[in-house]
């Protein structure tokens, strides 16, 4: 692990820290234990297993897509979305995640093309279920943003439009290839004129480079069907899950909430805080979850100890299994 790696855990752990330390200032210590004394542990033990259920979901749609490449076994594959949890939670705009995973599928025996092939795949059928997920959640949650939650409005918008842009593009691929490298030639003659040559060469060639990666793997999936469907079902299930967390957590502080409210304003807060571009979204995250709790908690202390259970099992503790993952490397197949 590199030293900018260790840098970014520093960041997601001194932000997350300084947020927490804000709320506990103003926080009654013995009313935050009595808080903890009435946690219902049922639904901790419950997050726990639909966190790692999550992981065993996304390794089931590797090992789904990679039947054409050698199918190995699932624990296998369960490695790999521990360590995308662990890079992009400590970089950037989660931009370490992709480079880990193929990394991580190298050692498992896959050649870098091969590796490519599946993560693109994935992401492939991750966008199309994020895609109407989160068209779906803003059509039909729309008026209940605004009415109860009209400080993250702004931010949900501008979530919105930065990830319905980048799977526009995706399905412009799929359903628009030849005119979609029509206008990536006419953009880059454009920026030519107003820009250095060689500079708009390079955004052609890479450019269209990821075109038809994104076109190929595309047809190779719409091929296997049966491949498709599952890993469809189970992209759902992973979100579904890892979206259902701050619904459980309320209810492990012994509050109530109306499930599918919850779990629209957490597939919007979630998306947007994945564009800023801090390790974890560190300072971004913890804002949101109080904007979104806060209309539920009736003391300081259930808001501060909800974050701290939110932000535990959604951000640290796939950090500690992706560490653990990372250290223990599986034996290559043949």
């Amino acid at each position: 692990m590199k030293k900018g790696h260790l840098i970014g855990i520093l960041v997601v752990l001194i932000i997350s820290s300084l947020v927490l330390y804000q709320e506990l200032k103003t926080t009654n210590f013995t009313t935050l234990v009595s808080q903890v004394a009435k946690l219902n542990y049922f639904y901790i033990g419950l997050i726990i297993l639909i966190v790692l259920f999550s992981y065993l979901c996304e390794a089931g749609i590797l090992q789904t897509l990679s039947q054409s490449k050698g199918v190995k076994k699932l624990i296998h594959f369960y490695r790999v979305p521990l360590i995308q949890s662990l890079f992009n939670a400590i970089t950037p705009l989660a931009t370490g995640g992709q480079p880990a995973q193929l990394f991580a599928l190298s050692q498992m025996g896959y050649s870098v093309g091969s590796a490519t092939s599946l993560l693109m795949m994935k992401f492939i059928i991750y966008q199309i279920v994020v895609f109407f997920a989160y068209i779906i959640t803003f059509v039909t949650k729309f008026n209940f943003i605004m009415v109860n939650y009209r400080a993250l409005s702004l931010v949900i918008i501008l979530g919105f439009i930065l990830h319905i842009s980048s799977i526009v593009f995706l399905f412009l691929v799929l359903f628009a290839y030849r005119p979609l490298k029509k206008i990536t030639y006419l953009l880059s003659k454009a920026l030519a004129r107003i820009s250095n040559e060689n500079r708009a060469k390079k955004f052609q060639v890479g450019l269209i480079k990821q075109i038809d990666s994104y076109h190929h793997e595309s047809k190779v999936l719409m091929k296997n069907k049966r491949a498709l469907l599952i890993s469809l079902v189970l992209t759902i299930l992973q979100i579904g899950c890892y979206f259902s967390v701050p619904f459980l957590t309320l209810l492990a502080l012994n509050l109530q909430a109306n499930y599918f409210d919850l779990l629209a304003m957490n597939i919007l807060v979630v998306l947007f805080m994945a564009t800023i571009p801090i390790p974890g979204a560190s300072g971004g995250a913890e804002f949101s979850f109080q904007a979104l709790f806060k209309r539920y908690v009736v003391s300081n202390a259930q808001l501060v100890l909800g974050l701290f259970i939110w932000r535990f099992f959604t951000y640290f503790m796939g950090m500690l299994l992706g560490i653990f993952a990372w250290i223990f490397k599986p034996a290559k197949s043949n």
